[in-house]
């Protein structure tokens, strides 16, 4: 065979020259057809392609080595180029459901060779939707739904974000970016929610200044957030005073240890007062701490629903108990301390609203079922799976739901049957979860929306908080009470067929936005 470089009667005696009659066009075409044909598992194609142009096979594997190195982006198939649509799709599913940053998914699309993957492009268009979605929810029905709104302020640098949240369904009724907190902004944002078909009977907040002001104008009864009202507020001091006294003892060791150590007589008086200082500031802030702390979980205790009985806790009582356990706060002579007694004492009406919604509740599930055990054991049961919920350190939390296990157990037997339990607790549940005691969830959604103001160095604007609350609003809980369902789905009762991201396309505002790109 000639090979592509050989000739074997070269007068310079060469074994090999190049052929003209190959040229690198043809030889292109050789190295291509070789590479489709390994892609394709072509046995035999090489052997056929040598012996039709009188080359070696070792030739057609030199070139086709040669091509690889030189132009390897050449051999490499192209994408096909995406829609708009399937972009958009891996975009909104990168940014909320990965929350990643806008360069992060923009890293993302361009590794798996998306089209419109650079930041600007997913800038622009995340930009475009949200501009066209409306940042309050529009009640489906006719009749104005009244229902409890839990309200809360984040901030995105100094510019502040209103945010309303359903407690029931966990949707987001509202959320917008104002240029300033004040008592109006609040105004105006809960009458575009009535306008919207939805009716306030009860706020539920923290005592931000503006909130407050806002909330008096109103006529709705306010509820504050028993978290922030004793917990949060009360909870800080006892920690603070734990580990002062925790430090004082430390320190009143140290200073022990040191008089074993000391031979001239000043010096161990000298240390010696410096123990018996330390013993005698150890003792008082141990008296402090200790005092405190009891009379912290009175006020905690006395916020509880129902009694170790499953009976119904009276509001009067946790009144008069909150009450004296404040008064008692204050002998402990504690300026600061005391500051926080005197706020709170003024607002011991509004922190304990929510005994009213409790005694409706109560009697709606006395109509489940006049099996008073079973309900008293059930009652139980969700009071001790709220503290499984909140609990942090885990030997409580293990304790927590050892004693809601117990109590379903109870409830069970109480039943007998197990069909009947299962809906009687469903019911008893449902109808319990409607006391709302604070504003946990609203401020869950805002530790939610903290992470993008983070990732995105707070550069946050409207459109952004749009897309966010119906991404919110229309995906569907993976786990906890909620697993399974959409928060429009339980406001509305409605089943959601379709993905938030398929239900976001099929919207016609977008389809204007999808069909100009």
């Amino acid at each position: 065979m000639l090979l592509a470089n050989e000739n074997l009667f070269s007068p310079s005696g060469l074994k090999f020259f190049r052929r003209e009659d190959l040229t690198p066009e043809i030889r292109f075409e050789i190295a291509y057809k070789a590479y489709n044909a390994q892609k394709e598992n072509l046995w035999g194609h090489v052997t056929n392609e040598a012996q039709k142009w009188n080359v070696s096979r070792n030739f057609i594997y030199k070139a086709l080595s040669d091509l690889k190195e030189i132009l390897p982006f050449s051999l490499k198939e192209k994408p096909a180029k995406t829609s708009l649509k399937e972009s958009m799709r891996l975009m909104l599913s990168l940014r909320f459901e990965a929350r990643a940053s806008i360069s992060g998914v923009s890293a993302v699309m361009k590794r798996q060779q998306y089209t419109y993957s650079a930041t600007g492009s997913i800038s622009q268009f995340l930009k475009a939707v949200g501009g066209q979605l409306n940042n309050t929810v529009q009640n489906p029905d006719k009749e104005v739904k009244i229902m409890v709104f839990l309200n809360d302020e984040i901030f995105a640098k100094t510019i502040p974000i209103l945010i309303s949240v359903d407690p029931k369904s966990s949707v987001i009724l509202r959320i917008e970016q104002v240029d300033s907190l004040t008592k109006d902004k609040w105004v105006a944002h809960y009458k575009d929610i009535g306008e919207h078909g939805f009716g306030a009977r009860l706020f539920v907040s923290d005592a931000g200044s503006a909130l407050c002001a806002a909330n008096s104008e109103l006529d709705v009864l306010w509820q504050l957030d028993t978290y922030h009202g004793i917990a949060h507020r009360f909870g800080l001091w006892d920690n603070s005073l734990k580990i002062r006294a925790y430090n004082i003892i430390k320190t009143a060791d140290e200073h022990y240890s040191t008089l074993a150590s000391a031979v001239d007589p000043e010096v161990v008086e000298k240390r010696l007062n410096r123990y018996t200082a330390t013993v005698e500031k150890g003792e008082k802030l141990i008296e402090l701490y200790d005092n405190f702390h009891y009379l912290y979980r009175v006020m905690l205790y006395a916020l509880r629903i129902f009694e170790s009985d499953g009976t119904l806790h009276q509001q009067k009582e946790a009144e008069e108990t909150i009450t004296a356990a404040l008064k008692l706060m204050k002998e402990l002579g504690h300026k600061k301390i005391t500051a926080d007694v005197d706020y709170l004492e003024k607002r011991i009406e509004e922190l304990l609203l929510y005994f009213v919604d409790t005694q409706t509740a109560v009697k709606n599930c006395e109509a489940f079922s006049d099996n008073e055990d079973a309900l008293k054991s059930l009652f139980l049961a969700w009071q001790w799976n709220k503290a499984v919920v909140k609990a942090k350190e885990t030997e409580r939390r293990n304790k927590a739901k050892a004693e809601r296990d117990f109590y379903l157990e109870l409830a069970q037997v109480f039943i007998g049957n197990q069909e009947g339990y299962e809906l009687l607790k469903e019911r008893v549940f449902e109808e319990l979860d409607g006391i709302v005691q604070a504003s946990s969830l609203v401020e869950c959604i805002n530790s939610i929306l903290r992470m993008y103001l983070n990732g995105s160095k707070n550069q946050i604007n409207q459109n952004f908080l749009n897309l966010f609350m119906f991404y919110h609003n229309h995906r569907r809980y993976l786990a906890g009470k909620r697993k399974g369902k959409t928060p429009m789905e339980i406001l509305t009762g409605k089943k959601q067929e379709e993905d938030w991201i398929d239900l976001l396309l099929q919207k016609e505002e977008l389809q204007e936005v999808l069909r100009a790109a």
